[in-house]
């Protein structure tokens, strides 16, 4: 398999919850999160019901008779990569806040993987208002038999039993019960429950490397939680200022450094990624690092800071690159670099003569995932009419694939990206629209928001709707 999968041709895998045409989608059935844990065993969704949905990789390890036991086993590809349903939960209901008369939505907004030592898988997901602590554990279930009593059905109804108040008799003398059969069943059970800590809706959590502590973040505050600890939680960052008239920006998204315990990102409503430091202080107000890109004057307009705004950060595993999304584009960071992206992507460019249009029917508000492989060469964002975009993260070139069996059926050449590669030389020259096709339909109501890397193969999970696809490249 090649390095990033860019330079393949992309396969579909499997299709979960796949609608027939005509079929009507209940709004409670919309997935709204996608999540692989660190070995990508697991996959979980949330969707707008407040239900949590596992998978489980099919074992690449399991051998059939006649294998040879010394041999190692390939990197799964293409139909060799295969997953199966686990289980599912209720993890939130729908609420009521009488004190501020709001209503607070099941709707899943994240779900973040814990590592766990053992074969329980636990998992962090919530809502608006509210973090709940889950734990999915196998529960065998016992069938027994040869009871003492005999089972029959009360007077009238041939039983021996003339009122509620007789004993029925024993047949024999006491015994044990036997167990004639045994079966597991997957078991879900809520451990903690973290809330009554965010004014404002929460749009992000992450796990942090330490295993213990995790950071739940809002509009305008961040908040650091230890596992175990449910009742109370510490304040990192807090932009609110005194006189709300007096606020420009908000957080949108906040994720830890995959291996420094003490160091976190998040992003802000103006285009602005902070790098905060645990080290140097407490509270991390006061930021490390900002990474921003300078906005020529002649480009600014109406709706530049709404396409501006970040709705999505992820770290490169090595934690040497932070990964965003705004509207029009992906921006690959260098952490050491702030003044200007490594490279910029554009993904939306062809609608830029439409932001009007945009604004209008608020797609210019929705928020797109972005995600980058675990080898650091491949990243990947959505896109309306239910596609998405695969990009080689060091040459440019990328691939526009379709939310369906066969995911080349719509794939057009990428608009140019004018990626701009730090340091590198001889970057492959972008290819260009067909003639008109900035101008065809564009389905706003279908778009992709969701999607995850597998942190190992070249398998990514997208959502379109109610149905979770696979690829494989």
């Amino acid at each position: 398999m090649e390095a990033s999968g860019q330079g393949s041709d992309w396969q579909f895998l499997q299709c979960f919850g796949e609608r027939t045409p005509g079929e009507e989608i209940q709004e409670a059935d919309i997935i709204s999160t996608v999540e692989f844990d660190h070995d990508g065993m697991h996959l979980a969704t949330g969707d707008r019901g407040g239900r949590v949905v596992l998978f489980e990789r099919v074992n690449p390890n399991a051998r059939g008779p006649g294998m040879d036991v010394r041999q190692t086993p390939p990197m799964p590809h293409g139909a060799a990569f295969e997953c199966r349903y686990m289980t599912e939960f209720q993890s939130h209901e729908p609420e009521f806040d009488y004190l501020k008369s709001l209503e607070i939505e099941e709707k899943i907004n994240q779900v973040r993987w814990c590592r766990s030592s053992s074969a329980t898988r636990m998992l962090l997901s919530t809502n608006d208002k509210t973090v709940k602590l889950w734990k999915v554990y196998e529960k065998k279930v016992a069938c027994l038999a040869n009871f003492n009593v005999e089972s029959r059905g009360p007077a009238g109804l041939g039983g021996p039993w003339t009122n509620s108040v007789s004993m029925p008799r024993l047949s024999k003398p006491l015994h044990v019960p036997t167990v004639t059969s045994t079966e597991i069943l997957l078991a879900a059970r809520c451990k903690k429950v973290y809330a009554n800590a965010h004014t404002y809706h929460i749009n992000s959590i992450s796990v942090n490397s330490d295993g213990e502590t995790f950071l739940s973040a809002d509009d305008l505050r961040i908040n650091m939680w230890n596992l175990e600890i449910a009742e109370q939680s510490f304040n990192l960052v807090d932009i609110k200022p005194s006189n709300m008239e007096d606020l420009t920006e908000v957080i949108t998204s906040a994720e830890f450094h995959p291996t420094h315990c003490h160091t976190l990102a998040y992003s802000s409503s103006k285009g602005c990624i902070r790098l905060a430091d645990m080290r140097a202080a407490a509270l991390c107000d006061q930021h490390a690092k900002a990474y921003a890109e300078a906005e020529s004057q002649a480009n600014k307009s109406f709706f530049s800071e709404i396409i501006a705004s970040i709705s999505d950060i992820s770290f490169s595993e090595d934690g040497r690159y932070i990964l965003s999304r705004d509207y029009m584009t992906l921006k690959l960071w260098d952490i050491n670099k702030e003044n200007a992206p490594v490279a910029t992507y554009n993904v939306h460019e062809q609608l830029r003569a439409r932001l009007c249009d945009l604004y209008e029917n608020d797609s210019i508000f929705d928020k797109f995932d972005c995600c980058i492989n675990g080898s650091g060469t491949g990243i990947a964002t959505g896109s309306y009419n239910n596609l998405f975009r695969v990009f080689n993260a060091w040459d440019g070139t990328d691939a526009t694939l379709e939310a369906s069996r066969d995911p080349m059926r719509k794939r057009l050449q990428a608009p140019p990206s004018r990626n701009r590669l730090a340091g590198r030389k001889g970057a492959a020259p972008q290819g260009t629209l067909p003639a008109g096709a900035a101008e065809l339909g564009t389905d706003y109501m279908s778009k992709l928001l969701h999607l995850a890397w597998h942190p190992e193969a070249n398998v990514i999970a997208v959502a379109a709707s109610n149905s979770l696809y696979m690829y494989c490249a």
